[in-house]
């Protein structure tokens, strides 16, 4: 098993492997993501990043089958109260690139054309990261920033109000409800 360390540059270079000259097996290649990574894929909302990126990538007649496994944190806002929040990252993902004319609507198979002699995993490795974000990053519960969200609480309607608004008013209304007929049937 070979292995390789590539410290991520302002290049896109050293994210290209060529697999032309490597033997059938099992490969390894490190990357380091910082926060370059992220503004050179003009995605704003990460102040910094720690990310190391762990590839095998094993070689086969007519596949290459790649783990990724990324582990690191990034800081962000808390989407809650706008804090910074740091953001920790343990994932392992499995992609598979295939030779091949077809179009694959699997997110975890690439058909390569059967003349591709290099792979570039850097839209790989940002879309690994995008996927092992949550929708939302927000604090654990009770460690967001309380003047926040006092701040918020005072600007913002709360839904269980109008809600027991509108079972108010309901109850309120003598007109028959068609529901009112099946309340009877028992």
């Amino acid at each position: 098993m070979s292995s390789n360390f590539r410290k991520v540059s302002s290049s896109k270079r050293p994210f290209v492997i060529s697999f032309a000259g490597l033997k059938i097996g099992k490969h390894e290649f490190d990357f380091e993501i910082a926060q370059a990574f992220f503004e050179e894929q003009d995605y704003v909302g990460i102040d910094d990043a720690s990310i190391q990126v762990h590839l095998e990538l094993e070689k086969k007649e007519t596949m290459l089958i790649g783990i990724f496994t990324l582990n690191g944190w990034l800081d962000t806002a808390c989407d809650r109260c706008m804090d910074p929040l740091k953001f920790e990252m343990n994932a392992e993902y499995q992609i598979i690139y295939k030779f091949g004319l077809e179009e694959s609507i699997d997110e975890s198979l690439v058909v390569m054309h059967p003349d591709t002699y290099e792979i570039d995993v850097r839209e790989n490795i940002y879309e690994l990261i995008m996927v092992s974000m949550p929708s939302k990053v927000v604090h654990p519960k009770g460690e967001c920033n309380e003047e926040m969200m006092t701040t918020m609480e005072k600007y913002t309607v709360n839904l269980h109000d109008d809600e027991e608004e509108d079972e108010e008013e309901e109850d309120e209304d003598d007109g028959e409800s068609p529901w009112d007929i099946l309340k009877n049937l028992n």
